[in-house]
């Protein structure tokens, strides 16, 4: 669980995805300051809830892998508080329109916006590919382990074989000629 002290009236956006583990599915929940659950999703790979708070005072959320004992997850979460500032100082009470200047700066956080959650998305990718691709390189290393042994076994196996046929077995005589 994490806890995060709000004033009331901020708006606040949770982000989770589950990156490796199991079935790449966890339980979320968020609690406003009384305990009372204002979000509860179960086995979700992933999430967004926005929410705008109604009052002050430590807000929780929490992850849980219950259901699933013996699978372990790593789970990536975004906890963002507040609206974002505007670009530029004196935004929200203009009257006239932008300069080419200010319209060209809008535009270029706009695209680095983008770009930002573009570089997000492909970071959780990444780590959920190098996930699968390090348990499907110890499977393989065990196989191949399994594949030596018995490659080993077979080829003992063959060889005292084969030498059985070729070892002469002599009647023992106990008697002694004339």
């Amino acid at each position: 669980c994490f806890h995060q002290e709000l004033e009331r009236g901020l708006k606040f956006t949770l982000d989770y995805q589950v990156i490796s583990g199991g079935h790449y599915d966890v339980d979320c929940y968020v609690e406003d300051p009384n305990g009372q659950t204002i979000y509860k999703e179960t086995k979700k790979q992933y999430d967004t809830f926005p929410h705008r708070t109604e009052l002050k005072g430590v807000y929780t959320f929490c992850f849980s892998n219950e259901f699933s004992t013996f699978s372990h997850k790593t789970v990536y979460f975004d906890f963002q508080v507040g609206d974002e500032p505007p670009i530029l100082p004196d935004m929200s009470n203009r009257v006239t329109a932008l300069t080419q200047m200010e319209s060209a700066c809008v535009t270029i956080h706009e695209a680095l916006n983008t770009v930002i959650d573009s570089q997000t998305h492909y970071r959780l990718r990444e780590a959920q590919d190098r996930s699968r691709a390090e348990d499907l390189n110890g499977r393989v290393s065990y196989w191949s382990l399994g594949e030596t042994l018995i490659l080993f076994v077979v080829s003992i196996g063959q060889v005292m074989l084969l030498k059985s046929f070729f070892t002469e077995k002599r009647p023992s005589s106990s008697v002694a000629g004339t």
